[in-house]
């Protein structure tokens, strides 16, 4: 017997492999993240269409026509294009451009700091001393100027 599964709308028993519920025509793979990725055999460009077109169950050229016309609309294909390239990930499980980016700038602030007494003095001047220099005025300090 074939697997089944509860539609989430109406309650009925329907097909595992079912993109849409055949009692009450819902599309139950939009809200599924598993198929919401851009790494497709029919993808051109970044993958963004061909998700859209199979989350979506519809034809992929559908999905890049669409992203035509919005263009036209103050350009609003172009700019969703690339938000939804930000946030769809390449593929299953993997994590979202918008998510490397995320964890990259929190690796960046939040790694870990050398202690103040093991960081390198460079010239002296957080001791107080004057810089100076040392090969053409023979160790003379320098005028800092303000």
């Amino acid at each position: 017997m074939d697997e089944t599964r509860r539609c989430p709308y109406c309650g009925e028993e329907i097909r595992a492999e079912a993109t849409r519920c055949r009692y009450c025509r819902s599309m139950l793979t939009t809200l599924d993240p598993e198929r919401w990725h851009r790494d497709h055999p029919e993808r051109r460009v970044a993958g963004v269409a061909s998700a859209v077109a199979r989350a979506f169950t519809i034809p992929v050229g559908a999905a890049r026509l669409g992203f035509i016309v919005l263009t036209f609309f103050h350009l609003l294909g172009p700019l969703l294009y690339l938000a939804l390239w930000a946030l769809i990930p390449f593929a299953p499980g993997d994590p979202s451009p918008l998510d490397r980016l995320r964890g990259a700038i929190q690796h960046l602030f939040h790694s870990p700091r050398r202690p103040d007494d093991s960081r390198p003095v460079a010239n002296g001047a957080d001791r107080g001393e004057w810089p100076r220099d040392e090969g053409r005025s023979g160790g003379l300090p320098l005028r800092v100027v303000p």
